[in-house]
């Protein structure tokens, strides 16, 4: 049986159905199909069953499915054993947050092409919280504080943030210097997220209150810019703005608990050689980039997320 088309199939029904998987390979949906028909002519059962919404997998189907996913698991480690050393081939398909990604993570995919000409990199830009597992995705970078998940994750690096709005807010609202006082004032938020702060030793959860909401970081920085708020982002979405004076930090003495940025995958005994080496690039992105994401700035109530 063709590795190609037991892979196709893991696709299909991972995807739930032939156009689905057709978007998530990068081929025609009449190359899903003639590669699903061999796999069923191959074991002589159907495998799926179409229909006007995708398609549903037979009982067969159910069944076969975690074989030819262990199968296809087992051939793709086989070659990674016997390429050249450092050589990468095949699909490495990233979601990459919208937020962050084309300005500070696509440079290391794009180095990272450079350096493996066999290796097809897919990414997908979003700032929604994607699923790994439903949607095909080799790994993920998220930015922030993660939630509880069955997802494997490492840490490839910290990222500090702090609050910040623009002088014309702070001359009409004044600047809260404390907690409580965040209250009084508009907040810009991707949602309803709690803000942590360090007091101390101690960690201070404060719910915001806020009119302006955007699910990305550079929406708030630009609506904090024009004097709609305060903001709670990353050192590496608002430094230019700190710089030429558009924006200045406040609520120092209470600085937010450091984040992080993660490679997350579906779990599995060990992560594809592909994934290693994009979370060793990360890791030499950050150690190499840290003015950008603040790794320069003394701040002695660091928490450490992992």
């Amino acid at each position: 049986m063709n590795i190609e088309d037991l892979q196709t199939f893991v696709a299909v029904a991972d995807a739930g159905g032939i156009s689905a998987a057709a978007r998530r390979l990068g081929v025609s949906k009449s190359i899903v199909s003639r590669r699903l028909f061999r796999v069923e002519a191959e074991l002589g059962v159907q495998l799926l069953v179409r229909t006007t919404r995708g398609g549903a997998l037979t009982e067969a189907g159910i069944t076969f499915r975690d074989h030819a996913a262990r199968a296809s698991a087992e051939i793709d480690a086989a070659r990674e054993t016997i390429l050249p050393t450092g050589e990468l081939r095949g699909r490495l398909r990233v979601a990459m947050p919208l937020s962050f990604g084309p300005t500070h993570f696509a440079p290391v995919l794009a180095k990272m092409a450079q350096h493996h000409p066999q290796l097809h990199i897919h990414t997908s830009y979003s700032d929604r919280f994607v699923d790994l597992i439903a949607e095909g995705f080799d790994c993920a970078i998220r930015v922030g504080y993660l939630q509880d998940s069955n997802l494997i994750a490492k840490r490839v690096g910290p990222i500090y943030g702090r609050l910040v709005a623009s002088p014309d807010y702070i001359k009409a609202h004044g600047s809260p210097e404390t907690v409580e006082q965040l209250a009084s004032h508009q907040a810009l938020m991707q949602g309803t997220e709690a803000w942590q702060f360090m007091d101390g030793d101690k960690v201070v959860t404060v719910q915001p209150q806020g009119r302006f909401k955007a699910d990305n970081a550079l929406a708030l920085a630009a609506a904090a810019a024009a004097g709609l708020g305060i903001a709670w982002l990353p050192d590496c979405i608002t430094h230019e703005y700190v710089v030429s004076g558009a924006l200045v930090p406040v609520m120092t003495r209470y600085p937010p608990p450091s984040a992080g940025a993660y490679v997350v995958r579906p779990p599995g005994q060990h992560p594809a050689r592909k994934v290693r080496i994009l979370i060793e690039m990360l890791i030499q992105y950050f150690a190499q980039n840290s003015d950008i994401w603040g790794l320069d700035r003394q701040n002695t109530n660091r928490s450490e997320p992992y």
